[in-house]
């Protein structure tokens, strides 16, 4: 079974900085894309659709959504298995549970299978 497990949120002042890490655990072959989404509190009751946040592919492409550009920065470690989102100039609004996903390839039944996984989220607060 594969599993993604995200760390390192928590409650930061407006201004202030953190590093969120995903990690890849289990069976799998190859991790193709990482993507950190978002979905703020009040959404999260209702469980609204999740905000693409920054992505990045296996040659190490970003894509980067415009409301963050220039704070954060997406990178990915292979040798750990494992992608980062560096967060700077943090706002209020960044306020959300931030989520891990990745398109995965696992070999099982004689054949290669492409798999989608979601970490269960790390909240990240903002305070004004």
């Amino acid at each position: 079974q594969v599993q993604l497990v995200e760390s390192g949120g928590g409650l930061v002042q407006a201004g202030g900085s953190l590093t969120l890490s995903c990690t890849a655990s289990g069976n799998f072959d190859a991790i193709n894309t990482m993507a950190w989404y978002r979905r703020a509190p009040e959404k999260e009751r209702e469980q609204r659709e999740r905000e693409l946040v920054a992505h990045i592919d296996r040659r190490g492409n970003t894509n980067i959504t415009e409301s963050v550009k220039g704070r954060f920065t997406i990178s990915r470690d292979d040798g750990k298995n494992t992608v980062y989102l560096q967060m700077e100039r943090l706002k209020p609004e960044d306020t959300a549970v931030y989520y891990c996903r990745s398109g995965m390839t696992t070999y099982f039944t004689g054949n290669y299978h492409g798999i989608d996984v979601w970490g269960k989220g790390t909240l990240v607060t903002v305070s004004s």
